[in-house]
């Protein structure tokens, strides 16, 4: 059963990210790339202006690659627990390499991958949303306090659309 739920696990994964992994074997060091904290800010702002535009008071967290936290942006009126919320839609979103929103409809209850949910800081919530550039991902934002997933999603990929011609390469 844990095999076949490891599998169903990296299927998964390999089905909603829009990365493909490709293995250097030569050298000792793996390189990559993360976002300027200063193009994480700019995101970040994006992200929380476009939301303001439609009336919702939201946090915005942005991490890297590896769901580190670059940035993390509450505006005056969202709620307590939209910081904590941003920042675990924006690490379930790196640490699966895919967008909740779909991961939320992937995994839901009765599910074979419903299991996953159950996974240390995951948030199957739409709002987070990986950065790629290039074909390679950089790191994911998570929003948290609209009304809907689809509306914090709506308002991360605004962030991301934001600095696209600084992340493109």
């Amino acid at each position: 059963m844990l095999k076949k739920l490891s599998l169903s696990i990296a299927i998964i994964i390999l089905c909603v990210s829009g990365t493909s992994a490709i293995a250097d074997e030569g050298g000792a060091f793996v390189t990559f790339k993360v976002l300027k904290p200063e193009v994480a800010l700019d995101l970040a702002k994006a992200a929380l202006a476009s939301c303001r535009k439609n009336g919702f008071q939201v946090a915005v967290t942005v991490v890297d690659r590896f769901g580190i936290t670059q940035v993390t942006l509450r505006d005056r009126y969202a709620g307590a627990h939209t910081p904590e919320t941003s920042r675990r839609k924006a690490w379930t979103s790196a640490s699966f390499r895919g967008a909740t929103l779909e991961l939320a409809g992937a995994t839901k209850a009765g599910s074979q991958l419903s299991g996953v949910r159950f996974v240390t800081n995951a948030l199957m919530a739409g709002g987070g949303v990986p950065i790629d550039a290039g074909g390679t991902m950089v790191g994911a934002v998570g929003v948290s306090g609209a009304p809907t997933g689809d509306a914090d999603e709506a308002c991360a990929q605004a962030g991301i659309d934001a600095v696209e011609d600084q992340i493109a390469f």
